[in-house]
């Protein structure tokens, strides 16, 4: 009997892939035996992957492009979203590939019914995006605006930390895509990491401060996430085993979230 978290057999995307969580995924993806794995990233994967499609997520073109390399390659099953940027970069770069690159890839190929029934749908969002309740009203404003100048240019109006906001985003198209996913016969879902022991930590210690990302990792389990951590959680999402979950954001963080939301959390560790 082939197990519920098995990927024999699948055709995935992976965005991301070339270093830390999206490379884990894909070294894990292998091992569950996925039978075809594409990564979408600047720079050229050196693991497991059968494919690799050079993409600039913050390029409307280059994402196009990369839509037509996948739908030629045939059916889909599984989309992983995991590329993302840490707010070092220039506003419109993170918004570009945290948010408008996965929307346009996600649609065009759900639309074009490369990413066939029974598929799924994982976006790699944050812990950063927990914020988004009081703004869910501009962002399902936001998420209304199709086209990519125009959403740059109303994310351009916006006083906002670019990279919680951006991911504030991705949580809150994760919930509003659900129907649209399930009327397809897919679902869609996010891993919400905490800070992540990768390549990109010291561009997050930079932004947040060593303060604000040890009080974390000290309110959560103790340590900090690692990529097959993350990764795990996202296969986890992508397997016939979360069959019937759509719509979730899922918060990996040791219990972070939990204690914040009771009061468990020790804030004199930020004074």
């Amino acid at each position: 009997m082939t197990s519920p978290f098995s990927y024999e057999g699948k055709r995935v995307v992976v965005t991301g892939g070339y270093s830390g969580v999206g490379a884990a995924l894909v070294e894990l993806l292998a091992e569950l035996g996925a039978a075809h794995i594409t990564v979408l990233d600047i720079k050229e994967p050196t693991g497991a992957a059968q494919k690799f499609v050079q993409t600039d997520l913050n390029d409307p073109a280059s994402v196009d492009a990369a839509i037509a390399a996948i739908t030629a390659d045939g059916p889909v099953d599984v989309l992983f979203n995991n590329a993302g940027v840490a707010g070092t970069l220039p506003a419109p770069v993170v918004f570009g590939i945290n948010y408008l690159g996965l929307r346009r890839l996600t649609e065009a190929l759900v639309d074009n019914g490369t990413l066939r029934a029974g598929g799924a749908i994982v976006n790699t969002a944050s812990i950063a995006g927990f914020g988004w309740a009081p703004h869910l009203e501009d962002i399902k404003a936001l998420i209304a605006i199709e086209g990519w100048d125009e959403a740059q240019a109303e994310l351009a109006g916006r006083e906002v930390d670019a990279y919680s906001y951006s991911k504030e985003i991705v949580q809150v198209y994760t919930m509003h895509y659900a129907k649209t996913a399930a009327a397809k016969g897919l679902r869609v879902n996010s891993i919400c990491p905490s800070p992540i022991d990768t390549p990109l930590l010291p561009d997050f210690r930079k932004t947040m401060s060593d303060k604000v990302i040890d009080w974390n990792v000290s309110q959560g389990n103790g340590r900090l996430a690692t990529g097959r951590d993350v990764a795990l959680g996202l296969a986890f999402l992508g397997a016939e085993a979360s069959g019937f979950i759509n719509g979730v954001n899922i918060n990996l963080d040791g219990g972070f979230n939990a204690s914040l939301t009771v009061g468990n959390v020790d804030f004199s560790g930020l004074a």
